[in-house]
């Protein structure tokens, strides 16, 4: 199912027919791509919190989700792209799917904390759970978890280092307030 709006994450789960994977390089480093025939399944940096270890599936870069994946990625990473269209097609319990595609409403510039996220998927007492499920997202900056930041206005963990999450914001434009930035900067020492 393709993706035509930033906010559709197909319905229906993959049965991971058609799986391939590639490898697609940017300037924060290496991404490993796993797709099917439905769509981009996984995306994430070297040594990412969460990643999904050795894939069991063909390496074939030119697979059509993956190809278009790193070519939205080159757009972006050059400041050319604000919305990817590439199909998605993650996996995960129906919570952190509600929590993923609320992530993929985040449009490029702004932010959202963890708490409004709660609240807009119907839990407003989830917080640590909608955190856990941003954690365990799957399609890194693609779905823009590196958009979600403290209810206080504070960088707050990223399963592909912090370091990484401050230089997406900084692409993108966001600006944190100064505190909120020297807090993000002393956690990465």
């Amino acid at each position: 199912m393709t993706r035509t709006a930033s906010t559709a994450l197909p319905a229906r789960r993959t049965t991971g027919i058609g799986l391939a994977q590639g490898v697609i390089e940017t300037p924060l480093g290496p991404l490993t791509a796993l797709a099917c025939d439905a769509g981009l399944m996984g995306l994430w940096f070297d040594r990412q919190q969460h990643g999904p270890g050795l894939l069991d599936a063909p390496l074939d870069d030119a697979q059509r989700w993956i190809a278009q994946a790193r070519e939205e990625l080159d757009l972006y990473f050059a400041g050319r792209l604000r919305e990817f269209k590439v199909a998605l097609a993650p996996q995960g319990t129906a919570f952190q799917e509600a929590v993923w595609r609320r992530l993929c409403a985040i449009r490029c510039g702004d932010t959202i904390s963890y708490g409004r996220i709660a609240r807009e998927v119907g839990s407003p007492q989830a917080s640590r759970a909608v955190g856990a499920a941003v954690g365990r997202n799957p399609i890194t900056v693609i779905v823009p978890c590196h958009r979600v930041i403290g209810e206080n206005g504070t960088l707050t963990g990223y399963a592909g280092g912090l370091h990484r999450k401050q230089a997406l914001l900084d692409i993108e434009g966001i600006v944190l307030a100064p505190g909120a930035r020297h807090h993000a900067q002393a956690s990465l020492l």
